[in-house]
């Protein structure tokens, strides 16, 4: 396996290191926290600042919290670089709080998939990496890997089939796809309603948080769940047996992505620091922290990282983003509904 946050340093350390940087050499960002920050940390932030010498500062807040801190200080922002899981560089982008990119800036732009930059002179930032949400499942209970969404009706996982709340940000996406498959849309999500109900009745299980699901494989006799890739990783580093594949008919993205916010001063580390984010060594350190998915088509993952990740251009042809502003406007509305169809 490469020595990936050696190579980062290195690589990207000469890109870095032949401009001069005036007046306050800081920049600040928000990362996520825990084992993510961890993770950005050793990919990117640190590298980043023994390249260049400047300072980044770090508060920790997840896309919604960073994203009202951002509305509330729009005048006088903090963040010069803000990062986004759930979408909201749409709506940020919308309401000018987010400065639009020139792919030109940037020096690794031209190797991003074109989902992942496709609109950054609108100013939503490109994606860095990928949470690609499938189907966990016990290896060894399933010695043959699911391969479809439709492969949840079978009615032999029964009791062994776990489902994730659609207030979890995975959940969510994991059940539309359901509903896709059935049948629905972002228009009509009954579809995916009735197969709920039917999978509770056939036996299964409803969590809400991942912990849950580890939980669940450990105690409970869990064979499959429609989660992110990065957990299949997270239960076998515990000791569980787990895999992750595609469903065939398409795998629900969340795009985490690097946003240059406006109004700020000091735009040219910014853009230093994004284009750092994009890089094929940053998103391989990435993958193999975390098993997030690369967006940059020039990164190299072992075949050990590549099985659980979205990969290559196979990989990443069967990515499908649900409109985060569409379940933004009907997330109270379909929690109901969801709260209802569970309540049995």
């Amino acid at each position: 396996m490469k020595a990936i946050f050696g190579t980062t340093v290195l690589s990207l350390s000469a890109l870095l290191s032949t401009t001069a940087f005036a007046q306050d050499n800081s920049i600040t960002i928000n990362s996520f926290g825990g084992a993510y920050e961890t993770a950005h940390r050793a990919c990117i932030i640190t590298p980043f600042e023994e390249a260049t010498g400047a300072t980044v500062n770090v508060v920790t807040a997840y896309s919604a919290d960073a994203f009202a801190q951002l509305r509330a200080q729009k005048d006088a922002p903090q963040f010069d670089v803000i990062h986004f899981s759930g979408g909201q560089e749409i709506v940020g982008a919308a309401e000018g709080l987010l400065a639009p990119i020139d792919p030109a800036s940037l020096s690794n732009a031209a190797d991003l998939y074109d989902f992942a930059g496709a609109n950054m002179a609108k100013g939503e930032g490109p994606a860095y990496s990928i949470a690609a949400i499938g189907l966990v499942f016990n290896t060894e209970a399933l010695s043959t890997p699911p391969t479809q969404w439709t492969d949840l009706l079978n009615p032999e996982f029964g009791e062994h089939l776990v489902l994730t709340d659609i207030s979890n940000g995975y959940g969510m996406l994991g059940f539309l796809m359901l509903n896709q498959v059935q049948g629905g849309s972002l228009d009509n999500i009954q579809p995916g309603l009735d197969a709920v109900a039917k999978l509770l009745d056939a036996g299964a299980i409803v969590v809400s948080t991942s912990p849950e699901i580890q939980q669940e494989f450990a105690q409970n006799d869990a064979w499959i769940a429609p989660y992110a890739s990065d957990y299949a990783f997270t239960l076998r580093q515990a000791g569980l047996p787990s895999g992750f594949t595609q469903g065939a008919e398409g795998t629900p993205a969340s795009y985490i992505t690097t946003n240059l916010v406006a109004g700020r001063d000091n735009t040219e580390l910014s853009l230093k620091l994004i284009d750092m984010s994009i890089s094929a060594e940053a998103q391989e350190c990435f993958a193999e922290a975390l098993r997030y998915s690369p967006t940059n088509a020039k990164a190299e993952l072992s075949a050990e990282v590549a099985a659980d990740v979205a990969y290559g251009e196979e990989g990443v042809a069967g990515l499908i983003r649900f409109d985060p502003a569409v379940i933004e406007a009907n997330r109270t509305a379909w929690v109901e509904q969801w709260n209802k169809t569970i309540a049995r």
